[in-house]
């Protein structure tokens, strides 16, 4: 049954645009064609809002489901914190994780990543002080890239007609870095692999190891964090509230348990939605920021899909990878646990990460070859205030989906023995991983829980648990299509898929479907 994100609907006669799905790119394309005097629906499946930005609680506990750590909201000036300070009307407040970010762990040696571009590269020089010219080539390298993209992106809000006159050179710069792996330019900098390894510790972040991702991906992530770590003070879900208050004033609404079936096309033109149960929604424009595979293959007719050749898109590119995630609740405060608020990025010694990587998909069994652990309570000053006397910590790593297709069709929490059997046995391995850094937590677990590729296929409608959308490959970057403006009349798309993952990327990505809807430079009235 469809749901108001409040508990009391109030639909609106009619709507200027209607958007698939509540992820920060709706959310953002959202605020700001409210801002624009838009009316507009946003239609989310779940049975809560904000996509990766939302939360759930459980047994007591909170924790966040995506947003571990934002880059640059220590920059008021910076593009990212003018806009979430733009669509949430100055109401979202952003907690400084302090100088470490970032813990790079290499068998027994620890490398932390600091705030600010000099610190860091000082730091980096203390670690590796042969190296110390190749950090600064480095460095120079991630700024130029980063540079580079900003007409890349600027492009893609661009008309089909302008696109298509000027693109070209717009895209050119950018294209030198994207079509390029990580490791390809690294190589050139450095022929030490300990480095490589420290450098690209943060990999996780987009799904794609050195040899397979493209640069622009890495650098982009590099840059977003060079001025420390953030976190949404009153936790992640504060980033869905104080948007909707926006969308409140302005007339808009948001659903929840409203799965869109058919996005609906007459002649060449979007026209509406059918929903699950039938109802029709009409509106003059239609966004989906339900990810592009998702939208060619399951909401866009058939028809649509062939006459524009969009499968033929979609073999351009492929799904990023797919994780577990180990969410734990822990008595003691944060204070009390002496928990940290730089996260850790734990890798076995010896190999590469894309050794790592090829031995695990062969056998689960191996070593994992990252694990990610984060600790939300200790990063959100008003944790206490919410949850005194308890902590959660998030632990996430690599895991194929197909390790978990087997139960891909059963019901959430009816999968059975072997599905409990298996994620126990992860969670174990996981827990032990923490548990060799911060050994006082040992005993200390109240609950825990795995979620699982096919958890995530569930709630997120990702074909295969994919955390990212597609995948950062230098190939990526070459498609043309992954634009706001797609052939079908009224028809847009936002999300990471058409800029990057991460909450900068999907931030981003509605700034550039809401400038593309509205035919202007909507960035010149944010700055």
């Amino acid at each position: 049954m469809i749901q108001s994100y409040k508990k009391s609907p109030q639909l609106a006669k009619s709507y200027d645009a209607i958007l698939i799905g509540s992820g920060l790119g709706c959310l953002t394309a959202a605020a700001l064609l409210s801002k624009e005097g838009q009316k507009v629906l946003l239609l989310e499946r779940h049975y809560t809002a904000g996509g990766y930005t939302h939360v759930f609680r459980r047994k007591g506990y909170e924790w966040d489901v995506g947003i571990h750590y934002v880059g640059e909201m220590g920059r008021k000036n910076g593009l990212i914190y003018k806009l979430f300070d733009y669509i949430t009307d100055g109401e979202l407040e952003w907690a400084d994780m302090g100088e470490v970010y970032d813990r790079i762990v290499i068998g027994d040696k620890v490398y932390d990543f600091v705030k600010g571009v000099d610190p860091w590269k000082e730091k980096m020089k203390g670690y590796f002080p042969e190296e110390a010219e190749a950090i600064e080539k480095y460095v120079n390298e991630v700024f130029h890239c980063v540079k580079q993209s900003r007409n890349f992106y600027t492009e893609k809000a661009m008309s089909p007609l302008m696109a298509k006159l000027s693109g070209g050179m717009l895209r050119a710069p950018f294209l030198k870095y994207s079509n390029r792996t990580t490791r390809e330019v690294l190589e050139e900098l450095t022929q030490n692999e300990d480095l490589i390894k420290v450098l690209t510790g943060q990999y996780g972040d987009y799904g794609l190891p050195p040899a397979e991702s493209s640069f622009a991906m890495h650098a982009a992530l590099v840059r977003h964090y060079f001025s420390g770590g953030y976190f949404p003070v009153g936790g992640s879900s504060r980033i869905m509230e104080t948007i909707d208050q926006v969308l409140e004033k302005a007339g808009s609404t948001v659903l929840v348990r409203a799965e869109v079936e058919e996005i609906l096309v007459e002649g060449k033109k979007a026209v509406g939605v059918r929903m699950a149960d039938g109802k029709e929604f009409r509106a003059p424009v239609v966004i989906s920021g339900a990810g592009i595979i998702t939208t060619f293959q399951k909401l866009l007719p058939k028809a649509v899909v062939t006459q524009y050749k969009l499968s033929d898109q979609l073999q351009k590119v492929k799904a990023s990878a797919s994780h577990a995630c180990l969410y734990m609740g822990l008595s003691g405060s944060p204070e009390e646990l002496n928990l940290p608020k730089a996260n850790y990025w734990i890798y076995p010694d010896g190999k590469t990460h894309e050794a790592l990587i090829e031995a695990y998909l062969k056998d689960i069994h191996q070593p994992f070859p990252l694990v990610y652990v984060s600790f939300p309570a200790a990063k959100d000053p008003d944790w206490n205030n919410r949850y005194p006397g308890k902590s959660t910590i998030d632990i996430i790593t690599l895991m194929p989906y197909d390790v978990f297709q087997p139960w891909e069709d059963d019901r959430w929490k009816k999968r059975g023995e072997g599905y409990e059997a298996l994620k126990e046995s992860i969670s174990q391995r996981l827990m032990e991983a923490l548990f060799r850094l911060e050994p006082q937590l040992r005993g200390k677990v109240n609950h825990y829980e795995l979620s699982t590729p096919v958890t995530t296929r569930h709630f997120m409608n990702y074909a295969t648990g994919e955390i990212y959308g597609i995948d950062h490959s230098p190939a990526r970057f070459q498609q043309k299509f992954l634009r706001p403006h797609t052939p079908v009349q009224n028809f847009f798309l936002t999300g990471q898929d058409i800029v990057t993952a991460g909450i900068g990327g999907a931030l981003f990505s509605g700034l550039l479907t809401a400038s593309a809807v509205r035919g202007k430079n909507l960035l010149k009235r944010i700055i």
